[in-house]
């Protein structure tokens, strides 16, 4: 005999308020996290950005980590997601529009003016993105921008140019579990590193 479902939780299919059912915020470092430029490239490889500043152009050449597209799809089914970067959006967006073409992936776009200077770095306040911050989580390779934050922190190693790294396709099995969480602190404040 199958009992009633318990109250608050539904079932599948119901319309009924489940835990977690909320779409939670995963927020997603640009440089060396999704992707690394640099002023010198194949000619051929990557994708190139011109950036001008105060009439000084300069021309970046992108390179996407591996399993980005594959990983920007999948954690969109399962995220709201937002870039937070601290590059210029002279450089950052026209990056972001490279990465999400069909202008479906990224809900908002932070860049450098919301981040904080500390020490030589930028600290990333979450609370900019998301006040809740129970349903927020931070992914970057830089512990210094999730110091605000800690216990939101996702940390990921720093990538340049490995073809074979494999830390976003890593990642998806803890990100399609934390979502599922009340609290992402209650999970991420665990971790030792």
């Amino acid at each position: 005999m199958m009992g009633r479902p318990v109250q608050g939780l539904g079932t599948p299919g119901s319309h009924g308020h489940r835990i977690g059912s909320r779409k939670k915020t995963l927020v997603l470092d640009l440089d060396e996290t999704l992707i690394h430029a640099t002023l010198r490239g194949a000619r051929t490889q990557g994708y190139v950005v011109e950036v001008v500043v105060d009439q000084h152009s300069c021309l970046y050449h992108v390179y996407k980590r591996p399993h980005v597209d594959y990983f920007l799809k999948k954690v969109s089914e399962w995220y709201k997601l937002v870039i937070f970067t601290a590059s210029l959006a002279e450089y950052a967006d026209p990056v972001i529009d490279w990465l999400d073409q069909n202008h479906t992936l990224f809900q908002k776009r932070y860049f450098r003016q919301a981040c904080s200077p500390h020490n030589g770095g930028y600290t990333k306040d979450l609370t900019v993105v998301e006040p809740d911050l129970s349903s927020v989580c931070l992914l970057d390779n830089s512990p210094m921008s999730y110091l605000l934050n800690k216990e939101n922190g996702i940390p990921i190693d720093t990538w340049i140019d490995d073809p074979n790294d494999e830390a976003l396709l890593d990642l998806l099995p803890f990100l399609d579990a934390l979502r599922f969480t009340e609290d992402v602190r209650s999970v991420l404040s665990l971790r030792t590193i």
